[in-house]
C-alpha cells in the first residue's frame, strides 16, 4: 500500500503543449510534444500514447498535468523527460487536465 509520503515524491506541474507531432519510430502509437511548465521547469519534451482521441492540431495550446522529476526515458531516437497523466479508459488515453485552465498558471504544483 501506498502512503502519502510515496505521493509527496512526486513533482506533477500544469504545463502547455506547444508542439505536437506524430512519433512513427515509438513501438506503440505516440505524439512527441513539447510542452511548456513555466520558468521554474522550463520546456521539456514527452512521448506520449495519446493517438486515440487527440490530433496534433487539438493539443497545441491545450494545458496538461505531468510528472516532471522521472529521470528521461528513451524512446527511439527521442528523450521522454516528462509524463503526462491521463486515465487508461475504454477507447484509449484521455488526459488529466485542470478543470479551469484560464486560471492555472505554467508550473503550478499539484496538491
Amino acid at each position: 500500500m501506498a502512503v502519502y509520503d510515496d505521493f509527496a515524491k512526486l513533482d506533477i506541474r500544469s504545463g502547455t503543449i506547444i508542439e505536437a507531432k506524430a512519433f512513427p519510430k515509438a513501438r506503440k502509437p505516440a505524439y512527441k510534444l513539447v510542452i511548456d511548465f513555466g520558468d521554474e521547469i522550463g520546456i521539456k519534451n514527452s512521448s506520449a500514447q495519446i493517438t486515440d482521441y487527440y490530433t496534433p492540431g487539438e493539443l497545441v495550446g491545450k494545458k496538461i498535468l505531468g510528472v516532471v522529476n522521472f529521470p528521461p526515458r528513451q524512446i527511439a531516437d527521442f528523450f521522454s523527460e516528462v509524463l503526462v497523466l491521463g486515465t487508461d479508459s475504454e477507447g484509449g488515453i484521455v488526459l488529466a487536465v485542470p478543470d479551469k485552465p484560464e486560471e492555472v498558471r505554467n508550473g503550478d504544483k499539484l496538491c
